[in-house]
């Protein structure tokens, strides 16, 4: 895959044959959810799909990924067009690239994706909006995103949508396996069962590491992670269990593996790009977390997962798994709860404790 390359239009190939166009200004987890739809698109157009997002980490995303193509990036939707060059420099990649067929997948800030999408050429007869589709508001978002990318654009009538598995997929290279096994290595952890606690979500990452904000529905108290931490040492002797995070979660995450008294424990969130958090995830024996990006990254990638709920609905934004790895939860709002903090962290625990995990070998 290039990264902000534009494609190229064949004239001579028929509309049905032209390159699709993605666009998602979505967060990590929004973004793992919607390959199945680059899959289907792919499949129904028969090139694989730019995909137009805000994110300076999907790149790596979608490194190496089947289903995408470029990945074009929009720095700002709101920013001014006249004070961005970056704006300009994507308005003559979409331009370069033609009128070709246009799934906007966003529902929010449609407005200025509108002035960005008619600036750089395309009309009503590229265009689908999501939101104009109330037929695809199915309650996964996977099963939406699926349900979407069966319509056609009025000018580009595509092949009928071909069966698609409705379950998101990643790659985790060459490259960023080979670097995860030298980083192991280098730290001494070669070889060992590895087991993932990611208890941090993105408002956690706003508020560099702070927690237990009020309007953080995912916010849980210290002592009930350490407990599931024990939890998980008990389990698995032989483990070691890594606390995963972004660098401003990195003070927190220490204070959690101090506070464990384990030397089993270590705090990694200051080493993490994403290239290698999706390797670890990839051979890790197993996962726990808040519902957030990484649960959706891990699912995809085969680890067996915990998924603890604070507000959000499971039946909308269960992790879904190409491999048929386990996937469990608990909380949110199909228990009938709005904060994490109203899960006992006894019930986490015997969710962990019955949690398929996969052994390295």
């Amino acid at each position: 895959m290039n990264v902000a390359q534009p494609a190229r239009p064949a004239t001579d190939t028929p509309r049905s044959a032209q390159r699709p166009l993605v666009v998602r200004c979505g967060a990590l987890g929004d973004m793992v959810l919607l390959t199945p739809l680059l899959a289907l698109l792919h499949r129904r157009y028969g090139l694989a799909p730019d995909v137009l997002a805000s994110g300076a980490w999907t790149p790596s995303l979608y490194a190496g990924h089947a289903d995408v193509h470029d990945v074009l990036l929009l720095d700002s939707r709101r920013r001014p067009y006249w004070s961005d060059p970056r704006q300009w420099r994507l308005m003559r990649m979409l331009r370069a690239g033609g009128p070709r067929p246009v799934y906007v997948c966003d529902e929010r800030a449609t407005a200025p994706l509108a002035h960005l999408l008619r600036r750089a050429g395309f009309g009503d007869g590229d265009l689908l909006w999501v939101g104009q589709h109330p037929e695809c508001a199915h309650t996964h978002w996977v099963d939406r995103w699926l349900a979407f990318g069966a319509l056609d654009a009025p000018r580009w009538p595509g092949a009928p949508a071909a069966r698609v598995d409705a379950v998101p997929r990643l790659e985790a290279g060459a490259g960023p396996r080979e670097d995860c096994a030298r980083w192991l290595a280098q730290r001494g952890w070669a070889g060992r069962p590895l087991l993932l606690l990611h208890p941090g979500n993105k408002r956690t990452l706003k508020r560099g590491g702070r927690r237990g904000r009020l309007g953080d529905s995912k916010a849980w108290p210290d002592a009930h992670w350490l407990a599931l931490l024990q939890a998980m040492l008990a389990r698995t002797p032989q483990a070691l269990i890594l606390l995963t995070g972004t660098p401003p979660e990195q003070p927190w995450l220490l204070r959690l593996a101090r506070a464990s008294g384990s030397p089993r424990v270590h705090a990694v969130g200051n080493d993490l790009p994403l290239p290698r958090l999706l390797a670890l995830q990839a051979r890790a024996t197993g996962m726990a977390c808040v519902d957030t990006g990484p649960a959706h990254c891990a699912a995809a990638l085969g680890c067996p997962l915990l998924v603890l709920y604070g507000a959000a609905s499971a039946a909308a934004w269960l992790p879904r798994s190409p491999t048929g790895s386990p996937v469990l939860w608990r909380g949110g709002a199909d228990a009938g709860r709005g904060r994490l903090l109203d899960t006992a962290p006894g019930e986490a625990i015997a969710a962990w404790n019955t949690l398929p995990l996969r052994w390295p070998g």
